[in-house]
């Protein structure tokens, strides 16, 4: 099953359910194959660090953020906040517009 991904790269997005609901953050990163993505600051694991010398890596416990599920993270327009994304096109080229103020999200 293949899902259309609504989420890019580098958008703000506010996340809506789970422990770290309403927070916002920007996109790292996404996975399409499992439908999840990387937010800054959200989802945030400790992980246990073995030291490495040669990278110049110090041991320990880091904090890193963990991917979170699409459905539980939305779009934040800038002109209206969270909302829905629809598409629309725009001459030939198909572009993200925002549900409520029906602005475009894609620059």
């Amino acid at each position: 099953m293949h899902t259309r991904i609504d989420i890019k790269r580098n958008d703000q997005v506010k996340v809506i359910t789970g422990r770290d609901k309403g927070k916002q953050g920007r996109v790292l990163r996404v996975f399409p194959d499992t439908s999840k993505v990387l937010v800054e600051h959200v989802m945030v694991v400790k992980k246990n660090v073995r030291p490495n010398p040669q990278r110049n890596i110090k041991g320990g416990i880091a904090e890193q953020e963990s991917p979170i599920a699409i459905s539980n993270v939305m779009v934040v327009c800038p002109s209206c906040g969270p909302s829905r994304v629809g598409h629309r096109m725009q001459g030939d080229k198909r572009i993200r517009v925002c549900k409520r103020c029906d602005a475009a999200l894609d620059k």
